[in-house]
């Protein structure tokens, strides 16, 4: 490039738009994202080590999709090409993907490939793209503004991680507004500009969460605007508002904005919240959508989500509707208006949902569709088949109703509806269920089947896989208190070898990641070679040391921690300071959730033997419990430390009832002649006869097949109360 190439360059850099220049170039200076590219995230670290994979960014626009594939150009050693789907054809991607065989086979780089608006890439185009990404060819990284699992092909969505962005907060574009003001170069930094607080507040609150649209108005602001006797630009707020004419309203009736107003619209009114209701309405009736779309799912939830408890919504809607096509618009905002808050206020039901149960059965059931011989019809084969024959006219009795069988005979107890407690349904469901216990009990009372329960097979099939449904069990309900998002960075401080809970977390946490601690370096290890077989975007930052070291080798905060067994590890003097060292870990408004199991208040082996011998059998267990520290653990010692260094810490006991099936192997452990086994410390409760009563007593229990033990697990929700 020579001397007048460069200054034409630096020329047509100062004359690009206010947006343009400010576009960040390092991940150091992009704003907003935190849920993705916040320290220590999935994103970030992939982008920061230079492993990025093939992604998919999705979002609305000026929220950063097109700026963050620039600051990969700008990190990446690898050969960096940009095409835009609006503009490219075939040929283009062809040339693209010969441009990569080649600089793979003379420089032994690898090609990323971005591609701006990648939906707009039809099914070939897009198809030309998917064998390349497979091989590795090509690193794709699509940009795009509508749903990609609707208008992207599904095999380039399958070998890609999709990370979805959000409108930036009123937060981040004030920082985009004075990044601008002070940046000497790029920005205004050079003239003396400020904006008042309530320009500024106008600006960011009119934009949309649109980056761009907020510093297109910046700069009109600044250069419409003419300076004072001191060369001062001010721009206050009657400045901005002339900037920024009327707030631009995110709506695509063929995109994704249209389904996710009315969803939000939907599930406004099914949530009774009128003012919400009447919010997303008038949203989607200001950005032009058609009112007979807005009745039509009015109508179907009137059915689904009010139902019989107000059987009386149906038709108001619809009429609303057919005075909605009498009088057209404006004055059609009113009957659009009542049926909205109608439906808002109304009691809510969804029993009609019992339609899909009874069709489910249908197609499952073999004997679904067997009529009970009362129920056929008698006018054609009454003589032939007794078709017809003992029908009880309902009419024929008091309260126009009688015990009958109406359900083909296999299914006589089942139960398809269930009333709600809402409005006009509340008033029927009394009776409804009188009556169908009624018929329950008569089923029950003739079929000796249903009467013994049929439970027994079952009960043995569940006892079979006993531990596996008590583990899953511990990690939902772990989960459920954890409350893991997809944008949630996890720690995990006991992922142990297979990483059970880190897994799971995840699949949760799909934006952000998880960080997996191991308290041993072969657990640790062990993780790390089950992991490897996964994408850098799909595996957990993995780690291993002691639990004091965790706290202290990473200044990355997370929104979740969480552990299962991590409790009855720590020492009683040191968990105090463990506590301290959480706190440091912990994002503000995050959240702690540990699980313990507690053996001491589960099932124990007293339990299994006679009254005589029980005492001393509790005994001599409590005494092999004190040697272990997850024996000696208390839950309420561990709630009241944390409740002490200002958390808030809510505390659960949970009972499991699995199957258990104790082996002779196992069995011989507990009575061997070990310091500290169970059977040396029964011999300081009894006598050598009594042990051997109390040995040939369980072994004869244990033996004979498996036992019902109920495991005891505290689960903890802990949160910094600043």
């Amino acid at each position: 490039m020579d001397l007048f190439e460069t200054s034409s360059a630096s020329a047509a850099i100062k004359r690009a738009p206010l947006a343009d220049r400010m576009r960040p170039r390092t991940l150091d200076e992009f704003i907003g994202q935190e849920e993705i590219l916040g320290k220590g995230k999935l994103l970030r670290r992939a982008i920061e080590a230079d492993r990025i994979s093939s992604v998919i960014f999705y979002g609305p626009p000026g929220c950063g999709k097109t700026t963050l594939a620039k600051i990969i150009a700008n990190t990446t050693k690898s050969h960096f090409i940009t095409i835009n789907a609006v503009l490219a054809g075939k040929a283009d991607i062809v040339e693209a993907i010969n441009e990569a065989r080649d600089t793979f086979s003379l420089h032994s780089r690898r090609t990323i490939l971005f591609v701006d608006e990648v939906h707009r890439f039809n099914k070939a185009q897009q198809d030309a793209l998917l064998p390349h990404v497979e091989s590795g060819t090509l690193i794709l990284i699509g940009a795009t503004t509508e749903n990609p699992y609707f208008e992207v092909n599904k095999a380039l969505v399958s070998r890609s991680r999709i990370f979805r962005l959000t409108p930036l907060d009123e937060n981040d574009l004030r920082k985009i507004i004075y990044q601008a003001l002070e940046d000497c170069v790029r920005g205004y930094g050079s003239r003396k500009v400020s904006i008042e607080n309530d320009a500024a507040m106008h600006l960011c609150n009119t934009s949309n969460g649109d980056a761009r649209s907020v510093l297109n108005a910046l700069e009109l602001a600044v250069e419409t605007t003419k300076p004072d006797a001191n060369e001062r630009i001010i721009i206050n707020l009657e400045t901005a508002q002339q900037s920024i004419q009327r707030r631009a309203v995110l709506y695509d009736k063929d995109g994704d904005a249209h389904y996710d107003v009315i969803s939000a619209f939907i599930k406004s009114v099914r949530g009774s919240d009128p003012d919400a209701a009447l919010f997303w309405l008038a949203k989607m009736i200001y950005a032009g959508e058609d009112p007979r779309f807005i009745f039509r799912r009015m109508l179907i939830l009137a059915s689904e989500d009010v139902g019989l408890a107000d059987p009386q919504a149906v038709g108001v809607v619809a009429s609303c509707a057919s005075s909605y096509d009498y009088i057209g618009m404006p004055e059609g905002r009113y009957p659009l208006s009542q049926a909205c808050l109608y439906l808002a206020t109304a009691p809510k039901s969804n029993s009609t949902m019992a339609f899909f149960d009874a069709l489910k059965c249908v197609e499952e059931e073999d004997k679904a569709d067997d009529i009970p011989d009362a129920l056929r019809d008698a006018n054609r084969d009454a003589d032939g088949f007794s078709h017809g024959a003992g029908y009880l006219y309902p009419h024929s009795y008091r309260q126009h109703w009688v015990n009958q069988q109406y359900l083909p005979d296999n299914l006589r107890a089942k139960v398809f509806y269930i009333p709600s407690d809402s409005g006009y349904e509340c008033k029927i469901g009394d009776e409804v269920r009188k009556r169908r216990e009624i018929q329950i009990e008569a089923a029950m009372f003739e079929d000796e089947n249903a009467k013994s329960g049929g439970g027994a097979s079952s009960l043995f099939e569940r006892a079979v896989s006993g531990a596996d449904i008590y583990a899953e069990s511990v990690r939902r309900d772990l989960f459920d208190i954890a409350s893991v998002g997809r944008s949630d960075l996890v720690l995990d401080i006991n992922c142990g070898a297979n990483g059970f809970l880190s897994l799971e977390a995840l699949r949760r946490s799909t934006s952000a990641g998880v960080w997996a601690y191991a308290l041993s370096k072969e657990d640790g290890e062990n993780f790390k070679n089950f992991t490897q077989k996964m994408s850098y975007l799909d595996r957990p930052e993995i780690r291993f040391g002691k639990i004091w070291e965790i706290c202290d080798k990473t200044d990355v905060k997370f929104d979740r921690i969480i552990s299962r067994g991590v409790p009855a590890l720590i020492e009683e003097e040191r968990l105090a300071e463990f506590a301290g060292k959480l706190r440091l870990l912990l994002k503000e408004n995050g959240r702690i959730a540990f699980v313990q199991y507690v053996p001491a208040q589960s099932t124990l082996l007293s339990d299994f033997v006679s009254e005589k011998f029980c005492q001393a059998v509790k005994a001599a267990q409590n005494q092999t419990f004190e040697k272990t520290p997850l024996g000696r653990f208390l839950p309420d010692r561990f709630s009241r430390i944390f409740i002490e260094n200002g958390f808030a810490a809510a505390e659960i006991k949970k009972q499991y009832s699995v199957r258990r099936r104790i082996s002779q192997k196992t069995l011989d452990e507990w009575f061997r002649d070990d310091e500290n086994s169970f059977g040396t410390a029964l011999k300081r409760h009894t006598s050598a006869q009594e042990r051997r009563e109390i040995e040939g007593e369980l072994r004869r229990v244990f033996t004979a097949g498996e036992t019902q033990w109920n495991m005891t697990d505290y689960f903890w929700d802990i949160r910094d109360k600043t």
